[in-house]
């Protein structure tokens, strides 16, 4: 079976990116990707493969997969019939260990990340016995963002590194060697020219121009390698300069906001705002100012 080098796509520089798939079924490709990966089984059933090494899945399991370790959750056939239902429901974790976790190797403080490095290389799964407590921080971990965020993944490491006394391995000895591939680089292009030019007019024939592939099978192959479409990824990275621009307060009005970061409408921007962020523009604005106020307050309090 074709190994397909996936690449996890984000709209904005973060050490720790959280994915949460709530799907009729997993994705149904056998892929690597740099990042190590966790993924917690909330919901759903079927095989594991990784590597050469097979095991059935289910609700409630705890993954570690190597990084670029050949992998898929296969569901089973049966959640294949009515794809009209979300039956599946997980949370991955993904983080590069050389730019996340070995700059903290040099920390005496932080000795336990060289050991969770070394033990985790080939994947484990976590035993039954220690899910519960590793359930409740990486729930926590994927309703933070920012610093939190960062903080509760060094706890859950340390939490797997200290405390955890039991594990299965998922390797039979099976070699990954890291691999440059031209699918890899060729989704890196992409991610950096939608970065550089969000604000401007992407059409499906440009940037698929920008990889000499016609828009159509464009459409297809990055689904198959980011399990979004490109218009999704483009409007994450959009809402996400925003909420910066938001941040920063340098804006006139919402349109204003809505233009400078590629919308062509007001009510378009509205739209994707509230899709992408849970909160229309103003109540963002209105949320980020009365936070801002009370974080302000606080530091004027003496200590």
């Amino acid at each position: 079976m074709k190994v397909i080098q996936f690449k996890v796509p984000v709209a904005q520089a973060e050490s720790v990116i959280v994915n949460e798939d709530v799907l009729p079924f997993f994705y149904e490709h056998i892929h690597r990707h740099q990042e190590m990966q966790l993924t917690l089984i909330l919901r759903g059933e079927g095989t594991l493969i990784v590597g050469n090494y097979t095991q059935p899945f289910k609700a409630g399991d705890l993954y570690i997969i190597g990084a670029n370790q050949p992998h898929i959750f296969k569901s089973e056939q049966s959640y294949y019939v009515d794809q009209g239902i979300a039956s599946v429901h997980a949370i991955h974790i993904f983080f590069e260990h050389e730019r996340t976790l070995q700059c903290l190797n040099n920390l005496p403080e932080m000795e336990f990340v060289n050991k969770f490095l070394e033990n985790t290389c080939q994947g484990l799964q976590v035993a039954e016995a220690y899910t519960q407590e590793a359930v409740r921080m990486i729930e926590k971990i994927n309703k933070t963002s920012g610093l939190k965020r960062l903080l509760s993944f060094i706890r859950l490491i340390r939490y797997l590194t200290k405390h955890v006394k039991e594990y299965k391995s998922l390797t039979t000895g099976f070699s990954n060697g890291l691999v440059s591939t031209p699918d890899g680089n060729r989704i890196d292009k992409i991610c950096q020219y939608t970065q550089q030019h969000y604000a401007e007019n992407i059409t499906l024939e440009r940037i698929a121009s920008i990889v000499h592939i016609t828009p159509q099978a464009f459409c297809k192959y990055f689904k198959t390698h980011t399990r979004k479409t490109y218009r999704t990824f483009l409007n994450e990275v959009r809402i996400n300069e925003a909420c910066k621009i938001i941040m920063n307060g340098d804006f006139e009005s919402i349109s204003s906001i809505a233009y400078a970061t590629g919308f062509n409408s007001a009510i378009n921007f509205n739209k994707v705002f509230k899709k992408t962020t849970g909160k229309s523009p103003s109540e963002y604005i209105k949320e980020y100012k009365h936070g801002w106020k009370g974080t302000t307050k606080m530091l004027k309090q003496p200590a």
